[in-house]
């Protein structure tokens, strides 16, 4: 099973490393568009709508974004369409994690079906909007996210005695969720600083990180919540793809990477970070 998980990530790191430094931003805009897809083909299962539901929301979902790219509307999602994503995430996701399984299957299969379009849409324009702002920022979010994750994993490890969330997700503990802001904290100073000497060393090589433009945006203490924040919106993206599985009884939401699971378990912390890092950033220029 290690064998498997691990070669399995080497080849996924690969093709990612290869579709990112690629001279053209396309091979990086399809490969992410291929993932997105498969990815509203595992949400329709994991919400009681297998077979030929599961593949038409995996086709309108990638029908969708490549209108959005194709057609030039990305260029039109400004502030105020992400801090309507951010709504979303933030007023409802809350509201569905503290009912638990009860109460997200009690939304309607349709609606959860629709909503799985505009979060995954919503994901993918992010993504690729922060592929054409710079390779720099783009990287900065995800491996926000990454370290978040892997923190909570060895802290929870440690120190974890207090479960975070345990009927959705018994092994998160709240010490580790705090082990991995602490580390998401640690990287983004270090990167601000690797960005001033990056940027100053070579100025003409493009836009500076995420913690960079939100630090410039809204200063150290603006930074400090921003992170929390995100860091906070990582962990909710995760429980609420956990709150699905467990909704139906499954452990992962598709076996398409081996010894990983779906694409879901590799992105659900991403759906919610993404987007709310558009917000973040271009917010400030709208108030």
């Amino acid at each position: 099973m290690l064998k498997q998980r691990l070669i399995t990530a080497i080849v996924l790191l690969i093709v990612f490393v290869a579709a990112l430094l690629a001279p053209r931003a396309e091979f990086f805009g399809a490969l992410t568009l291929v993932f997105v897809a498969i990815g509203g083909w595992e949400w329709s299962r994991l919400n009681g709508i297998p077979g030929a539901g599961a593949y038409v929301l995996a086709l309108l979902v990638a029908l969708l974004c490549a209108a959005l790219w194709f057609g030039g509307w990305i260029a039109y999602l400004n502030g105020w369409v992400w801090i309507g994503v951010a709504v979303v995430w933030v007023g409802g996701a809350p509201i569905v994690l503290r009912g638990g399984a009860s109460t997200w299957l009690a939304i309607p299969k349709t609606v959860r079906w629709v909503l799985g379009i505009f979060v995954l849409c919503m994901a993918w324009a992010a993504i690729w909007k922060a592929k054409l702002i710079g390779n720099n920022f783009l990287l900065s979010a995800l491996v926000l996210v990454w370290v978040a994750d892997s923190g909570a994993y060895f802290s929870g490890k440690v120190f974890g005695k207090h479960k975070l969330a345990p009927s959705i997700s018994p092994g998160k503990s709240w010490e580790g969720a705090i082990g991995g802001l602490l580390a998401v904290m640690l990287v983004a100073t270090l990167w601000i600083y690797f960005d001033r000497w990056y940027l100053a060393t070579y100025p003409m090589t493009g836009a500076g990180s995420l913690y960079t433009m939100l630090l410039q945006n809204w200063s150290w203490w603006g930074l400090l919540v921003a992170v929390i924040f995100l860091t906070v919106m990582s962990v909710v993206g995760d429980l609420t793809e956990s709150l699905m599985k467990r909704s139906v009884g499954i452990k992962d939401s598709s076996q398409i990477l081996p010894g990983h699971g779906g694409i879901l378990d590799r992105t659900d912390a991403l759906l919610p970070v993404l987007p709310l890092s558009m917000a973040l950033v271009q917010f400030s220029a709208l108030i």
